[in-house]
């Protein structure tokens, strides 16, 4: 048992930590057709909010991918999930969009349900001892 308390935080970790990245890098990419995506939902603000959407998930991935500020990390990537899933996706689903989108909206907002709850749970018990965060308690 030892053992999976060792490998699986990192293993999650990566899971988590993917999406965010991968999100936030594609963003950085092409900030201006995020933001008129953005624009297109809806979203107040556009062209700034797609510097905080880089920001969180970017940043917020990678911390989270390293374990370092783990706890903080996954609560503002949880807060990201819940806020994102309820004003965009389930937003968007009950729009009067055409089924399809509507069961895509749908999709991504209990995506996002079960992205929060990983990433509580991470915040609840920690990165484990393969992370920065790890390696910085067992200096202190």
């Amino acid at each position: 048992m030892n053992q999976l308390q060792t490998y699986l935080p990192p293993a999650g970790r990566l899971l988590l930590s993917g999406i965010f990245v991968w999100a936030g890098f594609g963003k950085l990419m092409n900030p201006g057709g995020t933001a008129q995506f953005f624009a297109s939902d809806g979203v107040a603000a556009p062209g700034i909010m797609v510097w905080v959407a880089i920001a969180i998930e970017l940043l917020g991935g990678l911390a989270i991918l390293v374990g370092f500020k783990t706890r903080w990390a996954a609560l503002v990537l949880a807060a990201w999930c819940l806020i994102t899933g309820f004003a965009v996706h389930l937003a968007a689903a009950r729009g009067g969009a055409a089924a399809a989108v509507a069961t895509d909206n749908m999709i991504h907002f209990y995506k996002n349900l079960a992205m929060a709850g990983g990433l509580l749970y991470v915040a609840a018990f920690g990165a484990g001892v393969l992370s920065v965060d790890g390696a910085m308690e067992r200096r202190s």
